[in-house]
């Protein structure tokens, strides 16, 4: 089962606010694979840092 992080409503909210009408079919899919990477990047540096607690500093 693949559970999507990313809202799609809310990246059109921003984009209506930016100006931009239109999204491709792929881009929540890639938006979403590059979230998914970012917190498991800050879970690893969390964890080398010696820490159970995912901080914004490891973003």
């Amino acid at each position: 089962m693949n559970n999507m992080i990313t809202v799609r409503t809310q990246v059109k909210d921003i984009m209506k606010e930016a100006a931009m009408e239109n999204m491709s079919g792929d881009f929540i899919d890639k938006l979403d694979e590059k979230v998914k990477q970012l917190i498991l990047d800050a879970i690893r540096r969390a964890k080398e840092n010696g820490r159970r607690t995912v901080m914004g500093k490891d973003i």
